[in-house]
């Protein structure tokens, strides 16, 4: 991670549909990966996320950095507000390694057994932000640039959540490769 960044990497790979067929990595560590001098590097076993073989083809690996993000309970409310989504769209920090723009990720919000995370759009996640076990939705807004709002509903109470920094991640690709 180029510093000063500190955070996790998500890592996933897509069929030639563009389809998320793995999750690879989850918010790991860098120490999950091999060191190399100028790069990460992994294995992937050629199966999907229950386990089972996929067909030979074009595959592509894509991933995310995500800084840390500072995640602030602001409390019960009694509704999201209007205009709260499943989406939100954010800024990216400049990966230096591609020589790209700060490009735009449509940042998504979820949950499942592990708690509340936010995920590309196509179900990669890339940062837990609430480890509350029982919500029914979630929806997530801008806060200007660096910040966004998520409301998590479990049926009778609404939580209020300020994530910041969420402007503190760097795509990159990996590219394509065969699958014999």
């Amino acid at each position: 991670m180029p510093p000063p960044m500190e955070g996790t990497i998500s890592l996933g790979i897509w069929d030639a549909n563009d389809k998320l067929v793995r999750v690879l990595y989850n918010e790991s560590k860098i120490d999950k990966f091999t060191v190399e001098e100028n790069s990460l590097s992994t294995t992937w076993d050629g199966k999907n996320n229950m386990g089972e073989d996929l067909p030979a083809g074009k595959y592509r690996a894509r991933g995310y950095l995500v800084g840390k993000l500072k995640v602030e309970d602001l409390g019960r409310v009694p509704s999201p507000p209007e205009g709260a989504t499943n989406h939100v769209f954010v800024k990216l920090v400049m990966n230096p390694l591609a020589a790209d723009t700060r490009s735009v990720m449509d940042v998504g919000v979820g949950f499942g057994a592990n708690g509340v995370f936010l995920k590309t759009m196509d179900d990669l996640p890339l940062a837990t932000i609430s480890e509350s076990l029982n919500p029914t939705r979630v929806l997530i807004s801008k806060d200007g640039e660096k910040s966004a709002d998520v409301w998590q509903d479990d049926g009778s109470n609404v939580e209020h959540l300020r994530i910041s920094n969420i402007d503190k991640m760097i795509a990159f690709d990996c590219g394509f490769f065969e699958l014999k």
